[in-house]
Parts: C-alpha cells; sequence; structure tokens
C-alpha cells in the first residue's frame, strides 16, 4: 500500500510538472516535415529522458549528504510557491530548422526543466531507486502523450495547480524533517511534525494564492 501510495504521488507530479517539457517538444520540431518531427520528437525526448537519469543518479548521491535535505527541502518549496505563481501557458520557445537543431533544443530544454521534476520524485520515492527508476518510466508517457493535455487542464482548473503545489509542498516539509539535526530540533522541543508539514503547506499555498491573485490584477 505504501508503494501504491508513492506511485501515485509521483504520477501526479509528472503530469503537473511536465507541461512545459510537452510544449518545449511541440514547439521546437514545429518547423519540420512531419516524418522528421516524429523522429526528432523520438530521439529528444530519449536524449533528455536518458540525461534525467543519469541526473537523479546524481541527486539520491547527494541527497546522502549533511543538510542537503534541509537544502532540497527548501529548493522544493520554491518550486512548490513558483507553481502556483507561474502562468501556465504555451511560451515562445525556439524553434529548431533542422533534425539535429530540433533533439539539442528539446534535450537541452528538458535537462534545465527536470530539475523540479527529478528533486521531487527523488523526495517521494525516499531515495528509493526503484521507485525513483520506475517514477522516471512513467514520465515518459506523459512528457508524449498526457502532460500537454494536463497543461490545457490547469489553466482551466487552478485546483489541480493546488493540489499538486500541496503535494509538492509537504513533501518538501517531511523532506526537511529527514535531516538528524532537523529531527532532533523537533524531538527535543516536543514540536508536532504533523503541525509543522500542514503548516508549511498551508503558508506556501496562501503566499502562492495571494502573489498569483497579485499577478491576476496586474495583468487587468
Amino acid at each position: 500500500m505504501e508503494w501504491i501510495e508513492i506511485l501515485t504521488k509521483i504520477l501526479v507530479i509528472n503530469l503537473i510538472l511536465s507541461g512545459d517539457n510537452a510544449v518545449v517538444i511541440a514547439m521546437a520540431s514545429r518547423n519540420l516535415p512531419e516524418h522528421l518531427q516524429k523522429k526528432a520528437i523520438r530521439w529528444g525526448t530519449l536524449g533528455g529522458i536518458t540525461l534525467r537519469i543519469l541526473f537523479t543518479f546524481l541527486m539520491v548521491f547527494l541527497l546522502n549528504l549533511p543538510l542537503i535535505q534541509l537544502i532540497g527541502g527548501i529548493l522544493l518549496l520554491l518550486v512548490s510557491y513558483k507553481l502556483l505563481v507561474d502562468k501556465h501557458e504555451e511560451k515562445k520557445i525556439k524553434v529548431g530548422n533542422s533534425l539535429l537543431d530540433a533533439v539539442m533544443i528539446i534535450i537541452l530544454a528538458d535537462l534545465i526543466m527536470s530539475l523540479d521534476n527529478v528533486l521531487a520524485i527523488a523526495a517521494i520515492a525516499n531515495n528509493d531507486l526503484f521507485l525513483i527508476m520506475i517514477g522516471i518510466t512513467l514520465s515518459i508517457p506523459i512528457i508524449l502523450i498526457a502532460s500537454q493535455f494536463m497543461m490545457r487542464l490547469m489553466q482551466k482548473y487552478a485546483i489541480i495547480i493546488y493540489i499538486g503545489a500541496g503535494l509538492l509542498a509537504w513533501t518538501a516539509g517531511d523532506m526537511m524533517l529527514k535531516e538528524p539535526p532537523v529531527r532532533q530540533f523537533f524531538e527535543t522541543n516536543g514540536v508536532s511534525e504533523l503541525l509543522f508539514l500542514t503548516g508549511v503547506t498551508v503558508i506556501i499555498m496562501v503566499l502562492g494564492w495571494i502573489r498569483r491573485k497579485q499577478l491576476e490584477l496586474h495583468r487587468l
């Protein structure tokens, strides 16, 4: 049951955080003939996933270093806040005029945008390499098929973004609690971990909601 819960969380995060990747793939290859578009998508995605796997193994190693769980948790909180604040829409992406151009654009963009995804998967899976590999495997069809549809849903139904941001914020708090000095502080002072996780999640979501509303008013 615990594995099912973890894989469900990974699936939700993959769906929400992979929307931009799908946009990059579509935009980078849109000027190519149809038969080359398929090749660009196939090879670009394969290259991006390969680099993502290597990056994930590096992340697992880093998360075993002192204070990295705390730093990673803070970074994941920023990802959660950014998810709420960003306006999720199709952005202007550099277009590849050849198969090689398109493939390189897709790989580079996927690598740059995958930091939040990799960090979230590693945190949710608690550095379990087997679960992490399943999470990365799940991300392949999601990027290719479902993520652009999910991005459209997020534009229409903001509640999806709040669910994803809340899950990320909770995971970030749980990640910070795994750091020995932090856990010792909570145990020594009798502070409730559940209260901390709830508080962190609520604070991020409230701050994100306020900033989101401010940006929406500014755009009017």
